[in-house]
């Protein structure tokens, strides 16, 4: 039985080889996966835009920031909630430039409770800065800039970087007295003797901001929204200037009945080369209400026609009104001295004159006249009008 011999090599053109190859590494693929794709990775979390209108401004002892918040994401896709904003602060060095490693953050809003510092579509965020510390360095500068995010693994580029200047402010006015008249909404605080810090105050003066309600609050709601610049209340006419008084007091005439008006009172000194307002005074909230009557007509005269006639009349006048808002009036008739007797119609009369026909002959009778004004307050009475009905008559 012959010996077994090794088989001598066997050769393949290149073409066979590339063959081999290329259907080996499909098999693979197909049977073990060899080059297919992995799990489908999850989307990038939107960036929004850099916020890029920040601005500030002192208001009492706190910067006021003002942003709007970016709409849009980098890729120009709209964002499909409202972002939240990070506030960083830091220290501006004398000649503007801010120190980098002073860049602190101080403040992380969520978008859930951005609505509460919304205003007019732009984001309004006070921080407060102690008084000691503004007291210790009058004019020194802050500086500020913000982030946004919609998601907790990225945040926006930063924003425009601003600073501000803060000096000492007079402390805010504690009180504020409403009194109503006729003509005007009177108010009266009392002068502040320092500053927020505790210093002596230099000299002064005031503004007097007003602002109209669309719905009455209670008082205490209005001074609980006053910790929060005045959030949550519905405006029918925002917090205005409305007179810069040198005197501790001042007298709204332009205002209308049964409307409800705010009033504040900011204290203003001079510093930095412009004004600085102290924080707000305490709102004082009223509805002014029209129980003021008009005055008494006057020049009553009452003229006896007809005499001799068996169904005389007296023909009673009087001056118009000299109130704008008189709605009509009232004539009483009494056949007694000192009396105001009846009414002489039910409904108002329009104008100042008529006739009552009712009389009796050989009767002496007491007009008596009152103006109503349209809310339904009603004058004294006018001095009385005397007829005296003749007793003679026509056969």
């Amino acid at each position: 039985m012959p010996s077994a011999q090794p088989g001598r090599p066997r050769k393949f053109s290149a073409h066979t080889l590339l063959f081999w190859l290329l259907f080996n590494c499909g098999w693979m693929a197909l049977t073990a996966g060899c080059g297919a794709p992995g799990l489908p990775a999850p989307p990038s979390p939107p960036v929004p835009e850099a916020v890029v209108d920040l601005s500030a401004r002192q208001a009492g002892d706190s910067a006021v920031l003002t942003f709007t918040l970016p709409g849009k994401a980098i890729d120009g896709k709209r964002l499909m909630e409202t972002p939240g904003f990070e506030i960083y602060r830091g220290l501006a060095k004398p000649d503007g430039t801010v120190d980098a490693a002073s860049w602190r953050m101080v403040y992380a809003i969520p978008g859930a409770l951005v609505k509460i510092y919304l205003a007019d579509k732009h984001v309004e965020f006070p921080d407060p800065i102690a008084p000691e510390e503004t007291r210790a360095h009058p004019g020194g500068k802050v500086a500020y800039a913000v982030r946004t995010r919609v998601s907790a693994k990225v945040t926006s580029a930063n924003s425009n970087v601003v600073t501000l200047a803060m000096y000492p402010v007079a402390e805010k006015i504690s009180g504020l007295d409403v009194r109503v008249t006729e003509s005007a909404v009177e108010l009266r605080w009392t002068a502040p003797a320092r500053t927020a810090g505790g210093e002596p105050l230099g000299d002064f003066s005031y503004r007097v901001y007003r602002g109209q309600l669309a719905d009455p609050v209670d008082q205490a709601a209005l001074e609980a929204a006053a910790k929060d610049l005045l959030h949550g209340v519905k405006w029918k006419a925002k917090l205005t200037l409305l007179a810069s008084p040198t005197e501790t007091s001042y007298r709204d005439t332009d205002f209308e009945f049964g409307e409800t008006y705010v009033y504040l009172v900011r204290t203003v000194v001079t510093a930095g080369g412009g004004a600085v307002e102290s924080a707000d005074s305490a709102p004082a909230m009223v509805t002014p209400k029209d129980i003021f009557p008009p005055t008494a007509p006057q020049g009553v005269a009452a003229a006896v026609l007809e005499e001799n006639a068996a169904t005389p009349v007296v023909d009673l006048s009087w001056s118009i009104s000299p109130e704008n808002d008189v709605a009509g009036y009232r004539v009483y008739r009494s056949e007694q001295d000192g009396a105001r007797g009846e009414l002489l119609q039910k409904e108002l009369l329009p104008t100042p004159a008529v006739r009552d026909s009712s009389v009796q002959a050989g009767r002496r009778y007491w007009y008596t006249v009152t103006a109503v004004d349209r809310a339904g307050n009603e004058s004294s009475g006018s001095t009385p009008a005397v007829a005296q009905i003749s007793t003679q008559q026509n056969p």
